[in-house]
């Protein structure tokens, strides 16, 4: 499978703190994981080309030496194999049930790690640069570490691995995620009133976009995403929303980001409630052909007498935001982020997106790649 690279082969160069290559690939238990839902928790990544490399065996056994350390949420651990015998014959996952496994049939994340070379050859064996990369909760290159023909290389990967900070601190201090606070854009009579609307009409449980053979679909998963949501149809109310996004949130996105908004996205009032276990895991709001024209989501809550529900942006450490009645919380739809469980009570929010013309143009040329489930964009709805 492998052979030693030659001074003629190129490969990317990654270092530490550039930005680690984004990615979907076949891994353990999913044939299409998106390497960006990640962010948040460290990430060891062990490109040891294949099994039947000398080596391997005891590189991958550092999952077992250093247990205690890799727990899912603080630091994660995936093999990468490039050797396609090792997927067919399924010994990974039998032998090592512990860890996952990216399975890099295709040769695209060795690529982008500089694991493989940019030219893979269709004669002879692949050269591989066997290497550690360890990625921060930003998904940033931390370090990235060569595999020593000795295996002395573990210890030191090992001593790493057990003295990262905590994930809040991965740069030395905590990070404030990259967000707009803004307090009073819905006033409390207002709020009551979508909310009055909302227990009127009971909601529906919404899902969540997803990309399947290249067209944009509609998923419900409660383990995924847990809220019920009521649109907002009546003519006069939607302007008098629109009316408080344009004037209230609009320049203050135009004076942080330079960026001018001329469309809303839904008129959409959500509601976590404890009694369904209301929550939406990690994601991001423009990651399918039908998002992909987002370009700001807006929480504001609609009221406080609740407790868990709370707004975090993983990459930027476990802080929660705890928004007041009537406050808006404002951010790139890029971010990862997500809602925790609501434990007692309801979380009532109003959750457009943003965008201007250019990305409406965008929208209107993704129509093409829409399920019938999600429905066309017609070109409406100004803010």
């Amino acid at each position: 499978m492998a052979s030693s690279p030659t001074s003629a082969t190129q490969y990317i160069a990654l270092g530490t703190g550039d930005p680690a290559p984004t990615f979907r690939q076949l891994a353990t238990g999913n044939p299409s994981y998106n390497f960006e839902t990640l962010g948040g928790r460290y990430v060891l990544l062990c490109f040891f080309g294949s099994l039947t490399s000398h080596g391997t065996t005891a590189a991958l056994g550092l999952r077992r030496m250093a247990a205690a350390t890799f727990d899912d949420e603080h630091l994660v651990m995936f093999g990468v194999t490039h050797d396609r015998s090792d997927h067919e014959t399924g010994i990974l996952q039998s032998t090592w049930p512990e860890l996952r496994f990216f399975y890099d049939l295709d040769g695209k994340v060795g690529q982008l790690y500089g694991a493989l070379p940019l030219e893979i050859g269709s004669g002879g064996g692949v050269q591989v640069r066997r290497q550690w990369v360890l990625v921060d909760p930003m998904l940033r290159i931390r370090a990235i570490i060569p595999f020593e023909a000795d295996g002395s290389e573990i210890a030191r990967v090992k001593a790493l691995v057990e003295t990262l900070p905590v994930v809040d601190r991965h740069a030395g201090f905590e990070i404030h995620p990259p967000v707009i606070i803004l307090p009073h854009v819905f006033e409390p009579g207002f709020c009551r009133k979508l909310i009055d609307l909302y227990e009127a009409d009971g909601g529906q449980e919404s899902g969540f976009m997803t990309e399947e053979n290249g067209r944009t679909v509609m998923k419900l998963d409660a383990s995924h995403k847990r809220r019920d949501d009521f649109l907002v149809t009546e003519e006069g109310l939607r302007l008098d929303l629109q009316k408080r996004i344009r004037r209230r949130i609009g320049p203050e996105i135009a004076k942080v980001h330079q960026f001018h908004v001329t469309r809303m996205e839904r008129y959409l009032v959500g509601c976590y409630s404890a009694d369904t276990g209301g929550h939406f895991r990690a994601h991001r709001d423009n990651t399918t052909k039908g998002t992909a024209h987002r370009r700001f989501a807006v929480s504001i809550n609609l009221n406080e007498d609740f407790d868990g529900g709370r707004l975090s942006f993983p990459e930027y450490g476990t802080r929660q935001i705890d928004l007041p009645g009537g406050a808006a919380c404002v951010f790139s739809c890029s971010l990862l982020h997500q809602v925790s469980q609501v434990t007692r009570g309801r979380r009532y929010a109003f959750l457009p997106f943003l965008y201007d013309d250019a990305a409406a143009r965008i929208r209107e040329q993704n129509n093409v790649y829409l399920d019938e489930t999600v429905g066309a964009y017609v070109g409406v709805g100004t803010a």
